[in-house]
């Protein structure tokens, strides 16, 4: 006898309910982790201490967190409220998920920043009494009182959306372009009068957010709109200028975003390929144009290749204002943004629900689950010890808007990649030990346990980068030589050989990760010293 209609359906359902269920799992998972931050984060950064640094802009009038014990905030440049008892910054605790107020007393909108060697957190420039400030913060952990700094000391010229790259002494780093600021120039300052290179010839006056990376031989690699150069930062020379990508333009407000691709012991770190991604349309930002379809090509050039070229792929889903953000496994995370419009207040819809995934080395995409939270303009994406990537911000309007299509966003959630399922428990790597300082060339021990051994091992090296603006200031990954895992009691040991020196990995603290077949453990902080 055959079976009904009925019992079809609930069969085909059932099926469709399981499939999915798995298809999910496999394509990664969200958590919401707080529902209200107090801020909008615009900026973000995770410290040595496993807390996470957030950061507004101030002339946004009240946010959604009082500063504590009645402290206000008397600023008589300040635009909007020349009296704030509210915080527009905060430290997030990933452990519990809870905030804590923050003071900051001058403008930080569209700024930018760097960790120091000791941890210490450097943000630099914002708008208007902000545009040449600078600000420290030492982190602390979840229970410490550590809070924001601002310094006596000024910038040489405002910087609007600068990029921040620290240089290979640890204790310096280069602040390269912003708005109606075509130069660079030195925080702590190495003389009077710095910023020999006019970043105007890389496609207009005002170059904002270019991305900068730190190049193995210790130059830099400066891209701005479409082109790019090598940059001797010491001398003040263009060394050489790269081809112009194809296609469309890709920093603000065109808000395309970029990697550099993990630097790998194979070729002593000496072979550097910059990723850049997406974007506004060609013309979008001029017109005004928010409906126009985003970008959904993929440049890659070999920066330190004697005749580098890009070469070009497209992504699955088209992307404006999205973050590139590394992973421990050496992937690549593509996240947040829109399919349409370009950066701006209201200037942007049709949210990129669904991250995707690059292995650069296959150089093949995958597409992940979507979260139901749109993130926008002014958000970002930062890698967790255990692995996560945190999810914060998006405020499309001029001030704090609860309401509309796009309402600002407080909600705090994280994605799980897949490597982080359960099914891969039993293959997960678990750190028992390792150095919690490094020698550059310094071979150490790692040990570390493992329900099963399964392949490959490796040992990855992750910088903590600023983020903001879709890009991801600072960040880096090393893939460090690691040897065959050797048996050590009930756990295993491998020999691993720290990079050759300061241009591959500046002096700082840097997350490390043992990878087996794939799945990475939690990371580690290591302070790499000279």
């Amino acid at each position: 006898m055959g079976l009904s209609k009925t019992t079809l359906v609930v069969l085909v359902t059932l099926q469709c309910l399981l499939s999915c269920a798995y298809l999910v799992a496999a394509q990664g998972s969200w958590a919401l982790l707080n529902k209200n931050a107090g801020i909008s984060s615009m900026h973000t950064a995770v410290t040595h201490m496993n807390t996470v640094i957030m950061l507004d802009r101030t002339n946004i009038g009240p946010s959604a967190i009082k500063l504590p014990n009645g402290r206000c905030r008397q600023q008589a440049a300040e635009r909007i409220s020349k009296t704030d008892c509210y915080a527009h910054s905060v430290m997030f605790n990933p452990a519990n998920n809870q905030v804590r107020p923050l003071y900051v007393y001058t403008d930080t909108w569209c700024s930018s920043g760097q960790f120091f060697d000791n941890g210490r957190m450097v943000q630099t420039g914002g708008d208007f009494e902000g545009n040449r400030k600078i600000r420290t913060l030492q982190p602390c952990g979840a229970g410490g009182n550590c809070d924001w700094v601002e310094l006596g000391e000024n910038l040489a010229t405002g910087r609007w959306y600068a990029s921040n790259q620290l240089l290979p002494s640890g204790i310096r780093q280069i602040i390269v372009g912003g708005r109606n600021t075509p130069s660079y120039e030195f925080y702590p300052k190495r003389k009077a009068g710095e910023g020999f290179f006019n970043l105007g010839m890389l496609g207009g006056y005002n170059n904002l957010y270019p991305f900068v990376y730190l190049l193995p031989n210790g130059d830099l690699f400066i891209f701005a709109v479409r082109n790019s150069v090598q940059l001797n930062w010491n001398s003040g020379k263009v060394v050489r200028g790269y081809p112009q990508i194809p296609g469309n333009p890709r920093n603000y407000p065109s808000a395309g975003s970029a990697a550099m691709l993990p630097l790998t012991w194979q070729t002593n770190f000496g072979f550097a390929e910059i990723m850049v991604c997406g974007g506004a349309a060609t013309g979008a930002s001029n017109s005004g144009n928010a409906n126009a379809p985003a970008s959904d090509s993929c440049g890659r050039i070999v920066a330190t290749a004697g005749k580098p070229n890009w070469a070009m792929q497209n992504m699955p889903i088209r992307r404006v204002m999205g973050d590139m953000i590394i992973l421990p496994t050496g992937d690549i995370l593509i996240i947040n943004g829109a399919q349409n419009g370009y950066q701006g207040w209201g200037k942007a819809n049709n949210p990129a629900l669904n991250p995707v995934n690059y292995n650069p080395t296959k150089k093949q995409f995958q597409v992940y689950a979507k979260t139901n939270i749109p993130r926008l303009y002014h958000s970002t994406a930062n890698l967790l010890a255990d692995g996560r990537v945190l999810l914060a911000g998006s405020n499309t309007h001029q001030f704090y808007t609860y309401n509309g299509q796009y309402p600002t966003e407080l909600r705090v959630e994280a994605f799980s990649p897949p490597y982080l399922g359960a099914g891969f428990n039993g293959v997960r790597p678990a750190i028992q030990a390792y150095p919690k300082q490094i020698k550059y060339k310094q071979v150490f021990v790692m040990t570390f346990t493992v329900g099963r051994r399964a392949g490959g091992v490796e040992v990855n090296m992750n910088s903590a980068p600023y983020v903001t603006h879709s890009f991801a200031q600072g960040q880096r990954q090393m893939k460090l030589k690691t040897s065959v895992p050797a048996k050590a009691g009930n756990a295993w040991s491998v020999q691993v050989t720290a990079v050759p020196g300061n241009t591959i990995a500046p002096p700082a603290y840097y997350l490390l990760f043992v990878v087996q077949n794939g799945i990475p453990s939690k990371g580690v902080w290591v302070k790499q010293n000279n």
